[in-house]
């Protein structure tokens, strides 16, 4: 739900930056719209100053504005936040407008744009807008181009959007607390020229990553490493929303990293080429057909494909412990090991314990106690069972007959007869020697006759 906030009235009344502020007036002071929902919002058509083709920011959406004189006018609130990142877990963070990531801002280039930032948050904070061409003094970094904004302060930054290109806004004020509370948002500036790299379906959203301990709701900011929630725009699959297509749409998706390490984005079912970084545009020329693209932290990649093929395709980060909820870094592997002796002296002790992990890590249909606020490490159900997957995952489903600015969810895929991977029924005699595992071929065995394994080189061994 969208909502509006004037912060001149009553008891919520906010102290400001006469300084700053005065040049463009006190009363001039645009409200502030904040967001209290987790899921996709529509595209913000603009209502007003020059055309361009809107972004849907994935379970999140775009910050509205006011023109005043020909210039845009947007209004940041730095503040505490609860975020649901899936149904079942809420965590306390820090963003803005009500949401973390923040919403994103698009404008068009060429526009000026004035944006006001009010404080909120327990400490002093600023606004780097990553990757802009600006005068310095507006670039966001307290102590080198400006004083901190103090709680209960605005601040005005005022800058041309130079540039088209995909772009990022957070503090450049305590980063080690502030970002790994959540503080950051999408910049958009389209091209003055609406034709230019338009595509029919344009999504963005950020990644992120949290250490929230098993039943707690605040993140641990000084963990470097050790996070155990990867989260797109601060959402963990299975509560991200997928990216609906029409078939034939040209799409493309917009990811930019604030997190604390590499993220290799993997596409299913269709190739893609990189046709934007934080830099600008790639020349068309330089780009290859790929299916994974690594971003590293502090970068952004913009990929373009054309959806062809009907389906549920899967998208997430290649890393797999990133497509995990609540993981912990512990635990030990216990594959092939027979626990069965110490169960029972376990169960005298601990009566509801259970076998874990003998045959492998899946504990997606495993019912186990979790403590409130907690996620289960794998989670999330598709129309064959358990997907076993959580943190940075999510799918792009391709239909026929989706309307231009349809982003409803469609369900489920349903595969045409004879499409889908089947169990072998058939008798194990039937099948070729060569697909029969090695286990299979000793049981066929008769008694004292042997397995003759032939290796590459002609060599061989007995078994």
């Amino acid at each position: 739900m969208v909502s509006r906030r004037n912060f001149f009235t009553g008891a919520g009344a906010v102290a400001l930056s006469a300084g700053l502020v005065s040049r463009v007036g006190a009363a001039s002071l645009p409200e502030a719209v904040t967001m209290d929902g987790p899921n996709t919002q529509a595209p913000l058509v603009p209502p007003n100053g020059r055309p361009y083709n809107p972004v849907v920011t994935l379970n999140g959406w775009t910050l509205p504005w006011r023109m005043k004189n020909g210039v845009k006018e947007f209004h940041l609130v730095a503040e505490p936040v609860v975020r649901e990142m899936a149904p079942g877990m809420k965590a306390n963070l820090w963003g803005y407008n009500g949401q973390s990531p923040g919403p994103t801002i698009e404008v068009v280039e060429g526009d000026r744009v004035r944006i006001f930032v009010t404080n909120k948050l327990p400490e002093h904070t600023s606004v780097h807008w990553h990757g802009q061409r600006l005068p310095n003094g507006m670039d966001g970094v307290t102590g080198l181009t400006q004083p901190g904004i103090q709680p209960g302060k605005t601040f005005v930054y005022e800058f041309v959007a130079k540039r088209p290109g995909t772009f990022m806004y957070h503090p450049h004020a305590d980063e080690m607390t502030q970002m790994a509370m959540g503080m950051m948002g999408f910049w958009i500036t389209h091209p003055k020229d609406a034709s230019q790299h338009k595509v029919d379906r344009d999504f963005v959203f950020l990644l992120n990553a949290y250490d929230i301990d098993p039943g707690s709701f605040t993140p641990k900011t000084s963990t470097m490493l050790d996070f155990n929630l990867w989260t797109f725009n601060s959402r963990v699959f299975p509560g991200i929303d997928s990216m609906v297509c029409n078939q034939g749409d040209r799409v493309r998706i917009r990811v930019g990293n604030l997190t604390m390490t590499n993220h290799p984005i993997h596409l299913h079912g269709h190739e893609f080429v990189v046709t934007g970084t934080d830099g600008g545009w790639t020349p068309p020329a330089s780009r290859w057909p790929e299916v994974t693209t690594d971003i590293a932290v502090g970068q952004m990649r913009a990929i373009e494909f054309d959806a062809t093929d009907l389906g549920d395709w899967a998208f997430h980060c290649h890393k797999s412990h990133h497509t995990m909820n609540a993981m912990g870094h512990d635990v030990p592997t216990m594959i092939g090991v027979d626990q069965r002796s110490a169960l029972s002296k376990i169960n005298t002790l601990i009566p509801d314990y259970m076998v874990m992990g003998d045959k492998g890590g899946s504990m997606g249909e495993m019912e186990m106690p979790l403590p409130d606020n907690t996620l289960p490490m794998m989670t999330g159900t598709g129309p064959f069972g358990g997907i076993e997957m959580g943190g940075m995952f999510t799918t792009v489903k391709v239909r026929k007959g989706i309307a231009r600015n349809d982003y409803k969810d469609p369900g489920w895929y349903k595969h045409p007869a004879g499409t889908v991977a089947y169990e072998w029924k058939g008798a194990d005699a039937d099948m070729p020697a060569a697909t029969r595992s090695p286990d299979t071929q000793r049981m066929a065995a008769k008694p004292g006759e042997k397995i003759l394994k032939v290796t590459k080189g002609g060599s061989h061994s007995d078994h």
